[in-house]
């Protein structure tokens, strides 16, 4: 991957925008150039396994030949949405007297549109995207995470097990677990964000359910600090809230990171609650194999309807999980 190919890359992309003559032949350019198989798909999704000092340099570079190549599709749709609307004009006459048939477009939900947008931009900064199951052993969603057998989060209050209890599984907490699993299946470096939906016994109102979604993140390399967790999560606020936002780190406790904290940002004048994060707790890491005294990381978690909540103005959460096309048709179709 060097920039020659990238700018051929670029340069193919604008060609077949160009020759494009109508929107749907534009669409079927944009996933040849910027579907999740075209490319520089491929190529962002690559970054995680280059080295630190390749990912900084590379991922820049990378990053700028998506958005040149966003830039020109964004063109030319502009250019053939006028052209359209300009044939349709001439072209079709409205009999007004006829009854009104109005039909909408299926697309994604405003979750799942976040979801993607959180990954994308992680992606965009080296790290690899992970999921794992949603059905999970006890080990792995507690023991390996150092949440101890008397720990409140194990009672039936919080976790939902999974009969017969005594088979050890459960709907997983949080999405703690898969941080886990690619620490004991792959070698440091590593960074990765593990999105997905976690399940807890709550009652459904107007802040709680008992279905949820969570972006973690994890880093595991040389040297890793908390002012490399505070930075990547400054750039990451700034991404979602927009390039005036403030965040904190007040003092907390996590069984899994040592030191921890909460994560607030400061939004629309006033100080909200936004996640929890830390530097992974040494047990953790040596429970995984790794080795405590070359390696050190971070870990950081958000609740994806919080973001949602917070970034949009969302006061209930019953507006998310009942489905209504009213409040997800303002977030666009997001295909």
């Amino acid at each position: 991957m060097n920039p020659a190919e990238l700018a051929s890359w670029v340069s193919a992309a604008q060609g077949a925008f160009l020759a494009a003559p109508d929107l749907e032949s534009l669409k079927t350019a944009r996933l040849a150039h910027l579907g999740d198989k075209s490319p520089i798909a491929l190529a962002s999704r690559s970054l995680g396994s280059l080295s630190p000092e390749e990912k900084a340099a590379t991922g820049k570079i990378v990053g700028e030949a998506k958005a040149a190549i966003t830039t020109s599709l964004d063109l030319r749709t502009k250019e053939l949405e006028i052209e359209r609307d300009k044939k349709v004009l001439l072209e079709e006459v409205v009999d007004i007297t006829l009854p009104l048939k109005r039909s909408h477009r299926g697309g994604l939900h405003p979750i799942s549109i976040i979801k993607n947008e959180v990954s994308d931009f992680f992606i965009e900064q080296g790290f690899a995207v992970e999921e794992g199951p949603e059905l999970e052993s006890g080990w792995l969603n507690f023991d390996a995470l150092n949440i101890p057998a008397d720990h409140p989060a194990r009672t039936m209050q919080d976790t939902f097990f999974v009969e017969p209890v005594e088979s050890g599984m459960v709907l997983r907490t949080h999405t703690s677990p898969v941080q886990i699993r690619t620490m004991l299946t792959q070698e440091p470096p590593i960074y990765v964000v593990c999105p997905g939906r976690t399940f807890r016994a709550d009652e459904l109102d107007a802040t709680h359910s008992p279905v949820f979604h969570q972006v973690e993140g994890l880093v595991i390399d040389k040297g890793i600090t908390m002012a490399h967790l505070k930075g990547t999560l400054d750039n990451f606020a700034r991404h979602m809230f927009g390039p005036e936002v403030t965040t904190r780190l007040r003092p907390s406790f996590f069984p899994f990171t040592e030191p921890s904290a909460e994560v607030d940002i400061f939004f629309n004048n006033r100080w909200i609650e936004w996640g929890g994060c830390g530097m992974v707790n040494p047990k953790v890491l040596a429970t995984c194999g790794i080795d405590t005294d070359v390696y050190s990381g971070f870990a950081f978690g958000m609740g994806l309807e919080r973001t949602l909540m917070v970034r949009h103005g969302i006061t209930d959460m019953h507006d998310i999980v009942e489905g209504d096309l009213r409040f997800t048709r303002q977030f666009g179709v997001g295909l």
